[in-house]
């Protein structure tokens, strides 16, 4: 800033006055001009030297303060790090881990700020070091697995029930999933102890739940909302089934063989004419009623058993190549001759 000062006497002209000029400086253009600036010179911008100084500044800071993943050791325990579940945590996880959508040539983003890697479940408190000592951990409210059951016959023998469901892990906002509510049951009919008139209805009531190749019977409910409640409803429609076969209505007692769904070789003409036929060979011919038909033991008589099992498969499964067959080989074996291929 400059200050003009202009002195003169009345009747003197302007070139006999004193002109003065004093100029204020401040004290940044006085250091200026110590620096041997000129006093007309403008200071520069210098923006260069700022970034440098500040990418020191920055270095500066990395030194002092390292990430936490650095001053980590290689030893430590990473379940004392990681106990539970938690969101993912990048400081926390010395890994490169890298997860994200990007096009084709680039790599995914890394694990800093990545919503992806924050927003799924992870098992990283589930390490095999971790799960090993939760592993030791229980073993002390465990017991051991007891000596007899060391088959499958065994287990099956004694744990004839078997109940099957399936849990399911997915990256949803909901954990629950709607297959995980199926209940399977299974069991063996012939561990039901059930008598010949109870089996034939049991089958008629569960229907093609049961597969006679296996004789297994497999009952499954996915009714209701939950795994508990669908494990209840199979519990009771095997108690229900079961129950029911035993009931004998009156009307079961006026069936006929023509009313019969099935062909019953003990209540057929088949049985009486193998029982006179064996008599007759033995001179031991008599005349029987019915219920002595029924109460006859078959299995005096050679091959009786095959030939039994083969009319009865022939009549209910029907004619084909190997119901047929198996016909021929134990009429064949009944009478004493020789075998013959038919087919």
């Amino acid at each position: 800033m400059s200050i003009l000062i202009k002195r003169s006497k009345s009747g003197c002209f302007n070139s006999a006055c004193n002109v003065k000029l004093w100029r204020l400086n401040s004290t940044s253009a006085d250091s200026a001009l110590k620096k041997g600036e000129e006093e007309e010179e403008f200071r520069v911008l210098d923006i260069l030297k700022k970034r440098d100084k500040m990418q020191r500044r920055v270095v500066k800071r990395t030194d002092v303060q390292p990430d936490r993943i650095d001053r980590m050791a290689t030893n430590q325990n990473w379940g004392n790090v990681w106990p539970g579940p938690k969101t993912f945590h990048p400081s926390s996880v010395p890994l490169p881990i890298r997860q994200g959508y990007v096009p084709k040539g680039q790599a995914p983003p890394g694990k800093k700020a990545n919503a992806e890697l924050m927003k799924i479940p992870n098992f990283l408190h589930l390490t095999p070091p971790v799960i090993k000592s939760q592993c030791e951990a229980l073993k002390q409210f465990c017991t051991e697995w007891p000596n007899l059951l060391n088959s499958e016959e065994s287990i099956d023998k004694h744990y004839p029930l078997e109940i099957i469901s399936s849990d399911y892990c997915h990256a949803s906002p909901s954990i629950r999933n709607p297959l995980a509510r199926v209940v399977i049951l299974r069991v063996k009919l012939a561990d039901l102890k059930l008598d010949k008139h109870s089996t034939d209805k049991f089958k008629r009531l569960v229907g093609d739940r049961y597969d006679p190749k296996t004789d297994l019977v497999t009952i499954t409910a996915d009714r209701c909302p939950t795994k508990v409640q669908n494990l209840d409803y199979v519990n009771y429609l095997l108690t229900a089934c079961y129950h029911e076969s035993w009931n004998f209505e009156d009307w079961e007692k006026e069936k006929t063989e023509d009313d019969m769904e099935y062909y019953d070789w003990d209540n057929n003409a088949s049985k009486r004419s193998l029982i006179d036929w064996y008599l007759r060979i033995k001179n031991e011919s008599k005349i029987m009623n019915d219920e002595e038909y029924k109460a006859f033991d078959i299995s005096q008589i050679e091959n009786g058993a095959q030939y039994k099992a083969a009319v009865s498969i022939y009549m209910n499964e029907g004619e084909n190549p190997q119901t047929v067959q198996e016909y021929s080989i134990a009429v064949r074996k009944l009478f004493g001759l020789p075998q013959k291929k038919l087919f």
